[in-house]
């Protein structure tokens, strides 16, 4: 089955060092929902974009590299067997239900975990 990559979108993480437990409760419910499933193959959520580091070729500077009302929170990859049932998962984030939030749905071309060192 083909693998997607479903980037999430929001005005903030949720995933701050300090974020309670509560804060977190309902993705976390869709992550094991999805994990459950067996479709669900990579998760990861990035801390706040206060934490940000962009490097250019310039040099570096504080913050996240696009200036944006909304940004990438985090992304998980999905095993589906089509870009539909991709986007029906995907539909199911809680990330869509908020007012300034929602999801994009990619197909991966290549890649993966990578172990071990060279």
């Amino acid at each position: 089955m083909p693998d997607f990559a479903i980037l999430i979108y929001a005005d903030e993480s949720l995933h701050a060092l300090e974020a309670a437990e509560a804060d977190l409760e309902e993705n976390d419910r869709h992550a094991q929902d999805l994990q459950d499933s067996g479709a669900m193959s990579l998760a990861y959520a990035l801390t706040p974009r206060a934490s940000a580091v962009s490097v250019r070729r310039g040099g570096t500077t504080a913050g996240p590299f696009v200036r944006a009302d909304q940004f990438v929170a985090g992304f998980y990859v999905i095993d589906a067997p089509d870009l539909d049932a991709a986007i029906a998962v995907a539909r199911l984030n809680p990330a869509v239900r908020t007012s300034t939030g929602g999801v994009e749905v990619r197909p991966v071309h290549s890649g993966g975990i990578i172990t071990g060192s060279q």
